[in-house]
């Protein structure tokens, strides 16, 4: 196959939040630069950002300070995030809400008297989370994408990346391998700088909430080039998922925690509200919490037809849920529920990754000329997420990688690639166009199965083992299928084939991390290690190649059983019903 090859100054992987975000800070900063973003499907198009419903933290006043987000964010993440990632994260969403209205031209809901309305999200102390309606993430997306195809940046859509490729001594990063999807052929593009925002994705699991697309491509390819990840055990799984049945994709499909917040009802199949029976917070407790809740009742069979629970939203009144979240009514409906005036059937699904590539302060990677920013970087949220500052993470952070790598490329030069390795990455990708073609899909499905079974919700020692056999087995079977390669232009089953060796990857590395950590902290709650353990000694899970290793937390800012909020200050602030 033909291998073509391309330079640039910066090179930007994924065009959700992170992606576009630092593009146009780059262009800001180093404006003479060239910057050429690449995306697996179309700019604006594809990515989780677009799918956001909830909203962006940040705290605006009237009771809520930075402090307060950030103690907030600590606690959620039961004290595993780096404390000084959680802290850019939350005062610089002030700065970033600001340029997302004035600048981008995002247009967020309001009050009567003008000022940016803010709802309640579990697990925070004050109504906090910014949105537009039920489609935050459209609204922001849209005007990301119409900032930067506005601006002469080079744009390399549906353009794959499949490896990175490191200078022969391994020092730092030469370029990105791509496939150009439209042709079928290989690209090698060269660069000064590399930002990775490919994006999480944990769709290796039955339920999910992002689309069969994401496949955890970066992180995949950040194992493989032997790059420190930290908290790999750590997948967050959003309490509702829509549960429509097996014959359609809706299910999965997150129905946002400002239901939640709004004063929505966990319901089992018997009509009771359950939630306060696993937490003195009931519905609104945090994701973590709510989701081990809703397994329970699965566990013990008390369950809606298609196996799940209900949310239970008419109490409201149906005229004002249908105001309020017209997106998810109308998504409801197409699923032949009714959200304003009866009950909707959900269940846990895999929607967040806090897992990621360890990256500093300023987005820098172990390797010299890689940056990461976005649900591919591990470390700012722990083990747990907030609702709400995802988006937020993203922007921020994207915002962050584009004002350095713009600051830091011209001190950076273009660097020859190793070879060899790059012979290998095209030789692993071409793989399964010499074996006779099979059934992927049926491989993605036992994969998803044996992930929600083994390595879901509640974990054990025993069910991690299993899990890890399992993937095995998928992984020897799928190096056994192939895929037609009469034609490699838009050869969507061979890039299904490169999704499952990246889910296959990512896979076996969740369940060994969560092997690693013999306690139960967040997303990660092992029936045999039920407690979470001294929270002064708290550890992060490390992978690098097959190693899994524990790093303590530093806590840089404050330590449990401390709070940096003003002396006086209630620990909570009663937020709105």
């Amino acid at each position: 196959m033909r291998l073509e090859r391309h330079d640039t100054d910066i090179l930007i992987l994924g065009t959700g939040g992170a992606g576009l975000f630092a593009a146009l800070h780059a262009q800001q900063t180093a404006p003479d630069a060239k910057i050429t973003i690449a995306v697996k499907g179309l700019i604006g198009k594809c990515g989780c950002t677009r799918m956001v419903q909830g909203g962006y933290n940040v705290a605006l006043g009237g009771g809520d300070t930075v402090e307060r987000h950030f103690m907030d964010t600590i606690k959620g993440g039961k004290w595993l995030p780096n404390q000084d990632m959680a802290w850019r994260l939350c005062e610089q969403a002030v700065v970033r809400i600001r340029e997302l209205e004035n600048e981008v031209g995002c247009f967020f809901d309001r009050n009567a008297d003008g000022s940016l309305h803010q709802k309640a999200f579990a697990g925070q102390t004050a109504d906090r989370t910014v949105h537009k309606g039920d489609l935050t993430g459209i609204e922001i997306i849209s005007r990301l994408m119409e900032q930067v195809l506005a601006r002469p940046l080079e744009k390399l859509q549906e353009h794959r990346a499949i490896g990175l490729v490191p200078t022969a001594d391994g020092s730092a990063l030469a370029g990105v391998l791509m496939i150009d999807m439209r042709r079928g052929v290989f690209r090698l593009v060269r660069a000064k700088a590399v930002l990775m925002a490919t994006g999480g994705g944990p769709t290796m699991y039955k339920y999910h909430t992002p689309s069969g697309d994401k496949t955890m491509d970066g992180l995949a390819m950040a194992l493989r080039a032997g790059l420190p990840l930290r908290d790999m055990e750590m997948v967050q799984f959003h309490p509702t998922g829509l549960l429509a049945g097996d014959h359609t994709r809706m299910t999965g499909t997150v129905l946002e925690e400002g239901l939640r917040g709004a004063g929505g009802h966990l319901l089992n199949g018997a009509g009771h509200r359950f939630m306060f029976d696993y937490d003195r917070r009931g519905d609104r407790a945090t994701r973590d919490v709510v989701s081990r809740g809703i397994y329970a009742e699965m566990q013990k069979s008390n369950i809606s037809p298609n196996g799940g629970v209900y949310i239970s939203m008419s109490h409201l009144g149906p005229e004002h849920v249908a105001q309020k979240f017209p997106g998810m009514v109308k998504r409801c409906a197409d699923c032949g529920f009714d959200l304003a005036a009866g009950k909707v059937e959900v269940v846990p699904t895999a929607h967040y990754f806090m897992g990621g590539v360890e990256v500093d302060v300023d987005t820098r990677t172990a390797m010299e000329g890689l940056y990461v920013a976005g649900e591919d970087a591990g470390g700012a949220h722990g083990s747990n997420r907030l609702g709400g500052n995802g988006v937020a993470n993203s922007t921020v952070y994207g915002g962050v990688a584009g004002d350095v790598i713009g600051r830091e490329v011209a001190r950076l030069s273009l660097r020859d690639p190793d070879e060899a390795v790059l012979e290998a990455e095209i030789a692993r990708a071409m793989h399964p166009l010499s074996r006779k073609p099979g059934h992927v899909q049926t491989l993605r499905n036992a994969l998803q199965e044996a992930m929600w079974e083994d390595v879901g919700v509640m974990r054990t020692q025993a069910g991690m083992a299993r899990g890890l056999a399992r993937i095995a087995e998928i992984r020897a079977e799928l190096m056994q299928t192939g895929v037609d390669a009469a034609n490699l232009a838009f050869n969507l089953t061979w890039h299904d084939w490169l999704n499952m060796a990246s889910l296959c990857d990512v896979s076996e590395v969740i369940a060994k991390a969560g092997l690693a950590r013999e306690n139960s902290r967040g997303a990660h709650f092992r029936e045999d290690f039920p407690e979470e353990g001294a929270l002064e000694a708290s550890y992060f899970t490390r992978v690098q190649g097959a190693q899994v290793t524990r790093a303590p937390v530093q806590f840089t800012i404050v330590t449990p059983g401390e709070t940096i909020l003003p002396e006086g200050e209630p620990e909570t602030l009663v937020a709105a019903p």
